[in-house]
């Protein structure tokens, strides 16, 4: 009687006669994005004498490195290299055009909401949310993959840097409120503060440093992000979870110090430090093998102009144009008014209503304008963005303008000066940096992956900023973010 029943199970299964919980697809336990602010590729080799064991020298011997990893657009900003990290697609198409951009002749940022309010303050620096941002994010195709089981949390100093990484339908972000000296968040994700934030919050009060220009900063959103880890429970939970990280102490302080110099050697030395608590903890919580980690940043940065012509190397400082341009443009149209609204990131943007109503053409102030530009020796081109894809300029240059144009959202010119100048005061005691161009020095960004189904090696094909998420998306078996235009990238 045993027999017949077994075989009558077995008959039953075969033929699908009997339910069966869906086997589950395999995942790693949690996915951790670590985006470091401003890091130059050659980061990962200038400074390995600094580096200890454990740190990024674990992620480069048991990783995958994309050694040619290049940002596909311009400009290369904070705001739009998160997004595109974890969109997978440009400001073309995601709609994060610059840290700050116009929308129908008003200035925006690009996180600012005033629908939401903050949570974990009485300040406005909560008043954040990704609801310029157009498209998905892989948490949130995470959490439609998973019914929203998944659990997607997002942790840095800036509120850009957590918000556009995180998503829109994540489970948290929290960023550094400089005013009230704590980690907040805002009503687009929650009333309240669990209680592992707060008790985080009340555990630094004695801290009286500023992140923004010294390494503790870095520590400070490593311990936040660690305290997320254990709070949240990440990676314990039958779903994939995924935490967000970003560390914007290293952009804070590049733009200060530079790239050469004692400040910048100290910062990344405690970076190395705190990656490897960082990994100690997920191999101790979650299990070596068990978590995918991939390390990349937003952008990089060029060497300070004044160090480069120390060493007979053509650079400069280029102090800008609008208000000689706005003069420039009011002499040839007087009574006018002011025709141009602002510049951000070397693009132009014009006042299109002023424009028309002064009963002048939009495409011959662009003229007028880019005639009057060239004239200046440190500016190599001025492009018409809307029509960059006939420009006569070097082929991958367009693609980039072209990938980082949005119609509703960019500029009207761009100015693509000289390699090694860039927007800064010029100034012979001029000791910082900055970035935003098309360069190699602006776009040549790390990529590593290491952990789960990952094995170790490197390749010099060029891959993009934009094939990450598309890379874990494939890893994780969910659909890819809804605009985006990336690769995966075959280890």
């Amino acid at each position: 009687m045993k027999i017949r029943y077994i075989i009558a199970v077995i008959a039953l299964a075969l033929l699908g006669g009997i339910p069966e919980a869906k086997a589950q697809v395999e995942r790693p336990k949690l996915v951790v994005g670590l985006v470091i602010d401003q890091m130059r590729w050659d980061y990962l080799y200038y400074y390995d004498s600094q580096y200890g064991e454990g740190g990024i020298r674990r992620l480069l011997s048991e990783g995958f490195s994309c050694e040619n990893n290049m940002i596909n657009y311009v400009p290369t900003v904070t705001a739009i290299g998160h997004t595109s990290v974890y969109t997978g697609t440009t400001p073309a198409l995601h709609g994060i055009a610059n840290n700050n951009f116009f929308i129908d002749g008003k200035k925006v940022y690009c996180c600012t909401d005033t629908t939401v309010r903050s949570v974990g303050s009485n300040t406005k620096n909560g008043m954040m949310s990704p609801h310029r941002m157009l498209a998905t994010t892989i948490g949130d195709e995470l959490r439609i993959a998973t019914d929203f089981r998944s659990k997607v949390i997002g942790v840095s100093l800036k509120d850009r840097a957590a918000i556009l990484p995180a998503g829109h339908s994540a489970n948290g972000a929290y960023w550094w409120d400089s005013d009230a000296r704590c980690f907040v968040s805002s009503t687009h994700y929650m009333d309240a503060l669990p209680q592992w934030a707060e008790k985080y919050n009340k555990s630094i009060k004695s801290y009286k440093g500023n992140p923004w220009s010294e390494p503790s900063g870095v520590t400070l959103v490593m311990d936040m992000a660690l305290a997320a880890l254990e709070g949240e429970q990440l990676g314990k939970h039958d779903d994939t979870d995924m935490l967000t990280i970003s560390i914007s102490t290293t952009d804070a302080m590049g733009h200060q110090y530079s790239t050469r110099s004692p400040e910048m050697t100290a910062v990344y030395t405690q970076l190395d430090k705190d990656v490897k608590r960082l990994l100690d903890a997920l191999d101790k919580t979650v299990g070596k093998g068990n978590y995918l980690l991939f390390l990349t940043a937003d952008h990089a940065a060029a060497h300070n102009y004044n160090f480069m012509k120390e060493h007979k190397i053509p650079a400069g400082g280029f102090d800008g144009k609008i208000g000689e341009l706005r003069d420039y443009l009011a002499s040839l149209h007087p009574g006018c008014g002011n025709l141009v609204l602002g510049e951000d990131a070397y693009e132009i943007y014009f006042d299109h209503k002023a424009i028309a109503a002064a009963g002048l053409k939009l495409c011959d102030v662009k003229r007028e304008a880019t005639e009057w530009l060239c004239k200046d020796k440190r500016i190599h081109f001025v492009v018409d963005m809307p029509n960059a894809a006939t420009a006569t300029i070097p082929a991958p240059i367009r693609e980039q303008i072209v990938n980082g144009w949005n119609p509703e959202r960019s500029g009207d010119l761009l100015m693509l000066l000289r390699p090694q100048y860039f927007g800064a005061e010029d100034s012979k005691t001029y000791k910082g940096t900055t970035h935003g161009s098309w360069n190699p020095y602006d776009a040549h960004i790390p990529l590593i992956f290491m952990g789960w189904h990952v094995k170790s090696g490197s390749t010099n094909t060029v891959t993009h900023i934009t094939d990450i998420a598309p890379t874990v998306c494939a890893m994780l078996h969910i659909q890819m973010p809804d605009a985006c235009i990336g690769k995966p990238i075959i280890f």
